[in-house]
């Protein structure tokens, strides 16, 4: 990329790419139908130009058959392009939705905003994001577990309980009594059986649950036409670009958007769009990281009815200059932190 100095002589742009993976851990035991962890490994791009970062970070997922070193690669593959220049848009067709394209699209907004002065809302051309009221993630165990740790998000307005099969209606029942006015939403993730849903589908609704996340695996859900929906459904696994849309009309009701499935901020907002035209309901998430990756996301809040960003708050410890979590809502990012 090519531009004048003061003098009108070209100046070709040079950006340096740095990427580096981190540890973090997890307060406690995170707990989902796939297993339980007590760290999250992230990696993280900076993409330096005339002194000036661009932060960006993701969270390879297993699920998606990635790995940290496997991403790490295919960002670095991305080093001469990056150098020359490389725009949202060019790395958008370069290398496929996922984890390395998050980072990278993430740190070139980032860089953006800090060049031009801007936040990133400004460059999207979206309105300045409001405090949002985001779920708060109980993690899938016993019930009697899992009704202790509702007892600390009594003042939650919104709970994500994680489920895992058999034994999630005593689950369910055990949450609700110790939280009988929140906001519940579950995340079956890819755990049920089609028979679990015909039996569970009324017994959630008379719990007064708001979404079900994913309950049949992705690839496993066309029972999901003939199931009365009584309580909306949502596409998590089974949605990560707008291209995915088609096939989900008359299974789910809604789609979780994450920037990690998306490949970065810039396919998000394109699928929140399309979604929106075709009639879904938005619900916006996360995987386990830092407020740097939850950064991001919360521009799309005031898109969705949903918001599950507290992806952050779910770590022993976080970066400096933090998301601000006050009252069950996510603040927008300091410029410090991102944007």
């Amino acid at each position: 990329m090519i531009r004048p100095d003061c003098s009108g002589i070209p100046v070709k742009i040079m950006r340096k790419l740095y990427v580096s993976k981190e540890i973090w851990p997890v307060a406690g035991v995170f707990r989902i139908s796939r297993g339980s962890r007590t760290e999250t490994e992230v990696v993280v791009v900076r993409i330096e130009e005339d002194g000036i970062f661009g932060f960006g970070e993701s969270a390879p997922y297993g699920r998606y058959r990635e790995t940290v070193s496997g991403v790490i690669k295919e960002i670095e593959l991305l080093g001469e392009a990056i150098s020359k220049g490389l725009t949202r848009e060019e790395l958008w067709k370069k290398i496929p939705a996922g984890a390395a394209r998050n980072a990278v699209d993430c740190a070139l907004w980032d860089l953006e905003a800090k060049k031009s002065g801007k936040r990133v809302w400004e460059l999207a051309g979206l309105p300045a994001p409001d405090p949002a009221t985001t779920a708060i993630t109980i993690s899938v165990d016993q019930p009697e577990a899992m009704a202790e740790s509702a007892r600390a998000h009594t003042a939650a307005p919104l709970v994500k309980v994680k489920l895992g099969g058999e034994g999630d209606l005593e689950r369910m029942k055990a949450v609700r009594r110790v939280l009988p006015k929140a906001e519940l939403i579950v995340d079956a993730n890819e755990a049920w059986t089609p028979e679990m849903c015909r039996q569970l589908l009324p017994e959630m609704a008379a719990l007064d649950v708001k979404l079900i996340e994913q309950p049949l695996p992705a690839g496993e859900d066309e029972i999901l036409r003939e199931i009365d929906r009584i309580v909306p459904i949502c596409a998590d696994e089974s949605c990560h670009v707008s291209a995915d849309l088609p096939k989900l009309r008359g299974k789910y009701d809604f789609v979780n958007i994450k920037l990690d499935k998306t490949g970065g901020l810039t396919e998000a907002l394109h699928l929140a769009r399309e979604a929106e035209k075709a009639g879904f309901g938005i619900m916006v998430g996360c995987m386990l990281g830092t407020s740097l990756a939850m950064a991001p996301a919360v521009l799309l809040a005031s898109k969705a009815r949903f918001v599950d960003l507290d992806g952050a708050i779910l770590l022993a410890k976080d970066r400096d200059h933090p998301l601000s979590y006050v009252g069950g809502k996510v603040h927008p990012p300091d410029v410090r932190l991102w944007g």
